[in-house]
């Protein structure tokens, strides 16, 4: 076992080192929350509310939520200014016989052990109490949630019950005990003899759970049946840094005030490099007729302007050669 809390038991002038160690475990049947399809493990995040981002746990703080809605927000500094004594000390406050604590105030068990050289006061605290058949009430803090406790012995060893508050008690307001219900007495009589009948002292490995043992049938059986599934290797999580970097890039650009391209942006871009050649061709084939009708001026310096002119300066000269051959030919 590994301690949770290390302190001592504050005993009159006595302080007792002590660590503490849960006495109780769980052992249901635990299952993983898991994609019907291929098995894969289902996880969460933490995501605020307000802006969608996931939110590291070093930047999660305590909120407290007042009446009115408003907001108190809570951070480690404003806990470590509050006063609690109790954090590194079981202070025990009085001695009460164990009759007088109703059950329902128990929440969790916890053993002492003693710590160091506090062997010799922990023993004297343990034959004390046994001695008078008491139990001390005693304050503990745990995780910075202070508690009432019952410190007792079981087995030799001291043991903590945590105790909830008064206030934390419910109390039944139950309409029929307000009722004056008859009850008949041969039917009490039938009762309190059947309670005779099935008393015993109570033995708690007579008692099994079935509902664990026949899961754990089941679990058995689709092994050995070979309904069983290889785990899952996760799916690397660079694709999705990639996806939520493009939408936070998109968002931001919609912020500024700017147009996000459109998701198909890479596509339409594709297609106006396909038609660019023929514009550009048909752009420099009227540049080169145009210096070849020039003919006195090269073709690589001759600007388009100046073919242009040459051209039009020939055009006039043609129908006058017509004339002269029409003459010759009369």
């Amino acid at each position: 076992m590994r301690s949770i809390w290390k302190g001592a038991v504050s005993f009159g002038l006595v302080s007792i080192a002590v660590k503490l160690y849960s006495a109780t475990e769980d052992h249901d049947i635990r299952f993983h929350q898991v994609h019907a399809t291929d098995g894969g493990r289902v996880k969460y995040k933490r995501v605020c509310s307000v802006d969608g981002e996931e939110v590291e746990y070093a930047d999660i703080a305590k909120g407290y939520e007042l009446p009115d809605g408003q907001l108190v927000v809570l951070t480690d500094e404003d806990f470590d200014q509050l006063p609690l004594g109790t954090t590194h000390e079981i202070e025990v406050l009085q001695f009460v016989d164990q009759e007088q604590i109703d059950p329902i105030h128990f929440e969790k068990t916890y053993y002492l052990e003693p710590d160091g050289v506090a062997t010799r006061p922990y023993v004297l605290l343990r034959t004390a109490l046994e001695n008078a058949g008491q139990v001390a009430i005693t304050k503990i803090a745990i995780r910075q949630r202070e508690s009432l406790a019952a410190l007792r012995v079981r087995d030799g060893v001291l043991v903590l019950h945590t105790m909830r508050w008064p206030d934390e008690i419910r109390r039944p307001g139950f309409g029929f005990l307000d009722e004056e219900v008859p009850v008949k007495a041969a039917e009490l009589a039938m009762a309190e003899s059947l309670i005779s009948t099935m008393a015993g002292d109570f033995d708690p490995s007579a008692f099994t759970d079935d509902y664990r043992e026949a899961m754990q049938q089941l679990l058995e059986a689709k092994q050995s049946g070979g309904e069983v599934r290889p785990s899952p290797d996760a799916a690397d999580d660079g694709g999705g840094a990639v996806v939520d970097l493009m939408s936070a890039l998109r968002r931001s650009v919609e912020r500024a005030g700017g147009n996000a391209p459109a998701a198909g942006a890479d596509d339409s871009s594709d297609d106006d490099t396909d038609e660019a050649p023929p514009a550009k061709k048909s752009t420099r084939k009227p540049a080169k007729k145009a210096t070849t009708a020039a003919g006195k001026a090269p073709a690589e310096k001759a600007p388009a302007k100046k073919a242009a002119a040459a051209t039009a300066d020939d055009e006039p000269a043609k129908p006058a050669k017509r004339a002269s051959r029409a003459r010759k030919t009369a």
